[in-house]
């Protein structure tokens, strides 16, 4: 048997394997009671609620997985690739072109059967659960959106990666590198002014004891906002967040409108002062050098196997080219993907423990971050137990419980 074949499919059904046994494991170390630390914000039915809810979406989770892995081992083995692959030179475009056409046609193929499984989740379990808010109308509207920044971003960014690969000989890997950091860091500029306000209203936050409680912890903390904006979460969603974006002068901090109505002042300004711990402790830089070597490293493995026959042979291709190798390449990258995203999130996990201490610290109100998290635990009906194996696998957080003991012991 075809060696990167065998690799392949090993490292789908691992994938698979484990995602099944961290929803199994989770769902037998549900708690039949809240942590005592939960008392007094989960009670007996919003904590009932919330083990409902955590079944269903590993419930659901499962399901997903399952399809997706069994129908990309069908459509390896039955030869799809290569059926699409001629297909697509029958139409006899220039090289870019029909490498565009060919990966273009896989994400639209994707989206299609994804789109059952996406609309089940927004329409059926998260409204069963009170949390989806979105219209048939913005689903729909986001997903236009979407597509037509895929098209034009990702067309782009596909397109200068082929071009390389096919014109720039040896070194290519490392142009292409170059040009996929530069578009990355520019789209990260532009992202927050023309790209999020598609999907969004931003609406700069009103003077006013919020305002002035925000600035303020900034200030106090050496760190220079362009703007305080409250974002209009609740048209999709009662779940509440934060987030910056943008870098240097340009940083600038996003509420939702959900967070803002459920928490009060002390615990919002202590849920800024941890995201501006992750700039003030350099996390934002280094994750941002990890990616970019990364994807240096990508690149440059993506340069030796995406030429090899035995490669494509494990596709049943009848010939060779750059953007099939893209796809198979990204396909034989998982196991390496898993051990990364796993080495990612504990590396996460780390930073977020330092960010929460920077905000008890800075706000001198470890208490106010703990009634922040407790509220948010509340109201996403998060799960208060998750088996360690599921938090190794998937948490780019501490689980709750863990973040509010160590703030509970942590010098104001």
């Amino acid at each position: 048997m075809n060696v990167y074949l065998t690799v392949i499919i090993a490292s789908l059904i691992g994938s698979w394997l484990l995602g099944t046994l961290s929803n199994r494991l989770s769902a037998k170390a549900l708690a039949p009671q809240p942590p005592i630390e939960f008392a007094d914000h989960f009670d007996p039915e919003t904590f009932a609620k919330s083990q409902e809810y955590t079944r269903a979406s590993m419930r659901f989770s499962t399901v997903t997985d399952t399809f997706n892995t069994l129908l990309t081992i069908i459509i390896i083995l039955a030869g799809g690739f290569n059926w699409l692959d001629i297909l697509v030179r029958s139409l006899e475009l220039n090289p870019i072109l029909t490498g565009l056409t060919y990966i273009g046609s896989l994400g639209l193929i994707s989206a299609i059967i994804g789109l059952p499984f996406e609309i089940y989740h927004a329409f059926v379990l998260e409204n069963r659960f009170g949390f989806n808010t979105m219209t048939v109308g913005t689903f729909i509207s986001d997903h236009i959106k979407s597509f037509i920044l895929s098209v034009i971003i990702g067309g782009v960014l596909i397109a200068g990666v082929l071009a390389f690969f096919q014109l720039s000989g040896p070194y290519a890997w490392l142009l292409c590198w170059g040009f996929a950091v530069t578009f990355s860091l520019g789209l990260t500029y532009v992202a927050p002014t023309w790209i999020l306000p598609l999907f969004n209203k931003f609406t700069p936050l009103e003077d006013g004891e919020l305002r002035q409680a925000l600035e303020a912890c900034a200030n106090n903390a050496g760190f220079k906002l362009s703007g305080i904006f409250v974002m209009d979460g609740s048209k999709r969603s009662t779940k509440g967040n934060a987030f910056f974006t943008g870098f240097g002068k340009h940083k600038r901090i996003a509420l939702f409108d959900t967070l803002i109505s459920e928490q009060t002042t002390e615990e919002i300004v202590a849920v800024m002062a941890h995201e501006i711990g992750h700039c003030k402790r350099g996390h934002i830089k280094k994750r941002l050098a990890v990616g970019i070597i990364k994807t240096g490293v990508i690149f440059y493995l993506m340069s030796i196997f995406m030429s090899s026959p035995e490669l494509f042979a494990a596709f049943g291709m009848e010939r060779m080219s750059i953007y099939a190798g893209l796809i198979f390449f990204a396909l034989l990258y998982t196991p390496m993907s898993l051990v990364l995203s796993v080495l990612s999130n504990r590396v996460s996990r780390k930073h977020e423990f330092e960010a929460d201490r920077f905000a008890s610290k800075t706000t001198g109100k470890p208490e106010a971050m703990i009634s922040a998290l407790k509220k948010l635990s509340a109201s996403n009906l998060s799960n208060l137990t998750p088996h360690p194996l599921t938090v190794w696998l998937k948490y780019g957080h501490p689980p709750v419980l863990e973040r509010i003991r160590a703030l509970s012991t942590s010098p104001k």
